[in-house]
């Protein structure tokens, strides 16, 4: 069903009654590359745009108080910070006690999601490290939820073989000691935005100009904090790495550590204990990745097919094991 329709009607309204006095909403158009939300585009009378996250599938509506919840207070959390481009809160019914769904009305970045593999891809990946190096450093005065694993021994679903029957072994063991640190927890190029083209390093709201191809590459916005946590640097390299690999092939998901700690990112883990954190989130895919794959397509990955993914993402856990074991 359409935003038109009947069932969304109260939330139509509820939006209304946040807007400046004066403004009406013109227009909605649906935002590609979501999975647990339905995401949509607001533009106003006076050309201001807003982004609505509902959530509407029956497990995350149940989970949507928390997840809303956190999001808006993350969102307040990192309002000041210059170096990390998030968007405005504007409301929040978690409960949708006024609304359809649970819902959360925030401010439209710049810059679009941007998952092509084209030649900006290398620079790309730089500003994805250095990103992530500066969310970490953030020290909150309360700190957020300790991660929650997605995956576990008993959950996983693999295509069998002695590779992924190490691999899930590797997990049963206790989670390694680690130093905490502020997660995002869902970081990946689906959840960035980007402006600009060439070999620009700007990030967040400074200008960079690049080198002669116009504005320069930049990170315009880092979206979706509902899964904001409190743990180990380790995962949120883990959590971009895989998605890289699955993306781009292996050697971008092996490769990710590196420009990570060459952007001045925390210590990480070594050996047998970041193999446990790649492979925690590796295996929350297996066994082909399909979960991630409808987003991905809606944003032009067609190649994307659930048998590229599932031999992409054996390739990156052979790798990971090769390297860590």
């Amino acid at each position: 069903m359409g935003f038109d329709d009947q069932e969304w009607a109260a939330t139509r309204a509820w939006v209304d009654k946040q807007l400046p006095a004066g403004r009406e909403v013109l227009n909605w158009s649906v935002l590609h590359g979501g999975w647990t939300s339905e995401m949509r585009r607001l533009t106003l009378d006076d050309g201001t745009g807003l982004v609505l996250r509902s959530f509407v599938k029956p497990f995350f509506r149940l989970h949507a108080p928390g997840l809303l919840n956190r999001e808006a207070t993350i969102l307040t959390l990192l309002a000041p910070y210059d170096d990390i481009p998030t968007p405005r809160l504007h409301a929040v019914d978690p409960t949708a006690e006024l609304t359809d769904h649970p819902s959360l009305l925030m401010s439209l970045l710049p810059g679009s999601v941007r998952v092509a593999e084209d030649a900006d891809l290398d620079a790309r990946l730089d500003l994805l490290a250095g990103q992530l190096a500066r969310i970490h450093a953030v020290v909150p005065e309360e700190r957020p939820r300790t991660y929650q694993a997605w995956t576990s021994p008993e959950r996983v679903s693999t295509p069998g073989g002695p590779l992924w029957e190490r691999a899930v072994e590797v997990i049963q063991r206790e989670a390694p000691a680690y130093e905490g640190c502020f997660l995002h927890r869902d970081f990946h190029p689906g959840n960035v935005l980007f402006t600009g083209s060439g070999s620009g390093t700007s990030v967040g709201t400074g200008t960079g100009t690049g080198t002669g191809m116009g504005e320069g590459l930049r990170i315009s916005g880092v979206v979706d904090w509902v899964e904001t946590s409190w743990g180990p640097a380790d995962l949120d390299v883990a959590h971009c790495s895989t998605a890289l690999a699955l993306l781009y092939g292996a050697e971008y998901g092996f490769g990710f550590r590196e420009r990570y700690e060459a952007s001045g990112g925390r210590p990480l883990a070594r050996d047998q204990d970041h193999l446990y954190w790649r492979l925690l989130d590796a295996l929350a895919y297996a066994p082909d990745a399909e979960k991630v794959a409808v987003p991905w397509r809606d944003l032009g990955r067609t190649d994307l097919t659930p048998e590229v993914l599932g031999a992409r993402l054996e390739a990156y856990v052979g790798g990971v094991w090769e390297r860590y074991a």
